[in-house]
């Protein structure tokens, strides 16, 4: 990561659910992710949740330089990520529940599915 990112980008544990209304989105958030939000957010009901994708927050995504998962919102985030602070006995949770998925390159991930997947094929 550039420096300067902060380390929470370089793990992401907190991104990651099988949940679909897993981040909680109020009208602030929504407002605050701009142009975006239509595309990140999800309604159930009248309820507003930040989409999920294969498991983890739409917004997490592959730095094109390190392949490495980093939060393409960080700075527009929505309060329940801002309020989650590093290394607080919340933040220790979500790493020791969710150590086996983060830092995981999602691409490194597709690429060993597809692998896989085309090994089935041949068998």
């Amino acid at each position: 990561m550039p420096e300067g990112t902060p380390q929470c980008l370089d793990c992401g544990a907190c991104c990651f659910s099988a949940l679909t209304a897993y981040v909680r989105v109020d009208g602030d958030d929504y407002t605050r992710l701009g142009d975006g939000a239509e595309a990140l957010t999800l309604f159930v009901g009248n309820r507003c949740y930040m989409r999920m994708f294969e498991g983890h927050c739409a917004s997490l995504v592959p730095d094109p330089v390190t392949h490495r998962l980093a939060c393409s919102i960080y700075g527009t985030r929505p309060e329940i990520c801002r309020a989650l602070a590093r290394s607080s006995p919340e933040c220790d949770a979500e790493i020791h529940e969710k150590h086996d998925r983060p830092p995981l390159a999602i691409g490194r991930s597709r690429a060993a599915a597809d692998a896989s997947n085309e090994l089935r094929r041949r068998s």
